[in-house]
């Protein structure tokens, strides 16, 4: 089946029992067992519902994984991944990760013993450079959040398989419809299923998937054993906004390369960070290893100064934290989903106090170039000498 088709059919698309064309909600915290030698397949809600199996059956699907798994967040998920180390174990990770899973690893990991080497994954050899013999993992995020670097993540995976290293993806920019990290080699892939995948902003959830039965027992061990599971009720809001994921990215992308391309001509923008731009650093290889470059985008504006007045100016996109909604949404990195990043190291990634980041929605795509434009109209035209956006002289996306 494709994709669409799997969206709706991929594990079933009615209850067996009532014919229901939705999963029903099973709001229960215990099951009753008929036989103390023959336990039922549900015992307690913490160790399995059916209305959550019925949602990491169907993410198992899409993502072609053989175990999926329903958290009460994103970072729930990314966290509950990384028990699978130990102390003394050391893993890769992708240098300009999301906010919160730098925090995690550089506040609560590291008091476990566990080491982190932040490592520029676009560069596969200084992935190979930084393993060490405690290392254990590699963990990726590709497309970045939020300057959009691309990483090879079969490469990555040739790599990690001549030292027995576990991949980790967090795949919440492109979901499964766009990108499948396991079907290029990668062990676990990651989602923050509030994102694009619920779709909504009404739901936070997070979901994990695991290329092999084994390492799903493993997983499963800690998600039952630590107890971050998603509710009944978050987890059939999740399946609800997973059967439009298709139809809601088609929108949402082709509005996300229209404001790219008209961003990356406008005098007061100095840089665009997009995949889908054919001048992009990562954009062959996105367009080899996905099947599209999403609805996110990152673009710069010079100053916190000049981004605070856009945000007060804008009225049709939300300004707000997270990304992959119906609306569009508007975020300061700086001050949002990487202000637990210290400065310096935002700045060496790239995340300035001009940038911006937008998730484009499923607003008219004219609607939203001509909201922006009058809200960049009242920054003073900035033209800047030599811009940047990567480093080795890759000259960045000018506005001039």
């Amino acid at each position: 089946m494709k994709f669409a088709t799997k969206l709706l059919h991929g594990t079933s698309c009615f209850d067996p029992v009532t014919g229901a064309a939705s999963t029903p909600i099973y709001q229960a915290s215990t099951f009753h067992q008929a036989d103390l030698d023959r336990p039922g397949a549900y015992d307690y809600a913490r160790s399995g519902n059916p209305t959550r199996q019925a949602l990491e059956e169907a993410i198992a699907v899409l993502e072609g994984g053989e175990r999926g798994f329903a958290f009460a967040s994103g970072m729930a998920a990314i966290s509950s991944v990384f028990m699978l180390f130990s102390a003394g174990d050391h893993v890769i990770v992708a240098e300009d990760v999301y906010g919160g899973t730098y925090r995690f690893l550089t506040k609560v990991l590291s008091r476990m013993n566990i080491d982190v080497t932040f490592v520029d994954t676009t560069y596969v050899d200084r992935v190979a450079e930084a393993i060490t013999p405690r290392t254990k993992g590699i963990y990726l995020e590709t497309p970045s959040n939020p300057t959009l670097k691309v990483t090879d993540i079969a490469a990555v995976c040739r790599l990690a398989k001549k030292f027995d290293l576990l991949v980790i993806v967090d795949n919440t920019f492109l979901t499964p419809y766009y990108q499948r990290p396991l079907e290029l080699g990668a062990d676990i892939v990651i989602h923050s299923a509030t994102k694009f995948i619920g779709g909504h902003s009404d739901v936070v959830a997070g979901l994990a998937v695991t290329k092999d039965n084994d390492l799903g027992e493993q997983l499963y061990f800690i998600q039952n054993g630590m107890g971050a599971v998603l509710g009944a009720q978050d987890s059939w809001l999740v399946m609800r906004g997973l059967k439009s994921l298709k139809a809601r990215l088609d929108v949402s992308t082709r509005t996300a390369e229209q404001i790219a391309g008209w961003l990356r001509h406008h005098p007061a923008v100095t840089k665009v960070y997009y995949t889908g731009l054919k001048d992009h650093p990562g954009h062959e290889l996105q367009s080899c290893q996905a099947s599209g470059h999403g609805a996110v985008l990152s673009f710069d504006v010079g100053s916190r100064e000049r981004a605070k007045a856009l945000f007060d100016r804008v009225t049709l996109p939300i300004v707000a934290v997270s990304l992959g909604a119906v609306e569009t949404i508007l975020s300061y990195p700086a001050g949002m989903s990487h202000a637990a990043m210290p400065k310096a190291e935002r700045e060496t990634r790239g995340i300035t106090e001009g940038l911006i980041r937008l998730s484009a929605g499923l607003e008219d795509a004219d609607d939203l170039i001509r909201d922006l434009e009058q809200a960049l109209q009242g920054l003073e035209l900035y033209v800047p000498q030599v811009t940047h956006a990567y480093e080795d002289g890759k000259e960045a996306f000018s506005g001039v």
